[in-house]
């Protein structure tokens, strides 16, 4: 589990083997703090977490020991003041020089892809790396994603907060560098309008 503040937590699934039906707690959060993302990893894995301002932060997730239902978690990645957490996703091999890659989407419709060996391991607080150059031309990151190398016939669609929509092919988006900013992948037709979402089908 992964929050908005960049807080992390690991929890064994058979803490939840047995939930009521007015559910259970799953995580206690801070003030001002949201849950905003749920993956299975193997326990052997490493987890990406991505920011708003564009830094970006690998880890294995044996720096997260598991913990309790009840538990806040731990710190995943140290943000700048006014920055929050816009994506997470699991390296799902673990392995530097698979052939995965991060896909990141920002606010003024623009993005790329980057080969996952590009980020490093690091260790689990820091403020870690460049995973995009922001500027004002870009806007911030919206949304990252691991994406399988290998592009098959997937679609990005990505919708804007006015209610417009794109869809096209993936490999589409270009291979680039972490400290780039990426092409124009989605123009808007309202002037201040922006990217809202983004998924894949």
């Amino acid at each position: 589990m992964v929050t908005a503040q960049g807080t992390i937590k690991k929890t064994a699934f058979s803490d939840f083997s047995n939930v009521r039906r007015n559910g259970l707690i799953a995580i206690n959060l801070d003030d001002g703090d949201s849950l905003q993302w749920v993956r299975p990893t193997s326990g052997n894995d490493d987890i990406l977490l991505v920011t708003s301002y564009g830094q970006s932060i690998r880890f294995t997730e044996s720096e997260v020991r598991a913990m309790g239902r009840t538990a806040a978690g731990v710190r995943g990645i140290k943000l700048e003041k006014g920055d929050v957490v816009v994506g997470m996703d699991v390296i799902s091999d673990g392995k530097p020089g698979n052939d995965s890659q991060v896909l990141v989407v920002m606010a003024h419709g623009y993005g790329k892809r980057t080969p996952t060996k590009e980020f490093r391991v690091q260790g689990r607080g820091g403020s870690g790396i460049k995973v995009a150059n922001v500027t004002d031309k870009t806007g911030n990151v919206t949304a990252a994603f691991i994406v399988n190398g290998k592009l098959g016939k997937e679609d990005l669609m990505i919708m804007s907060n006015m209610g417009q929509m794109i869809r096209f092919p993936l490999e589409e988006v270009p291979l680039l560098g972490r400290d780039t900013q990426g092409v124009k992948v989605m123009r808007f037709k309202e002037a201040d309008d922006s990217v809202g979402t983004v998924t894949f089908v």
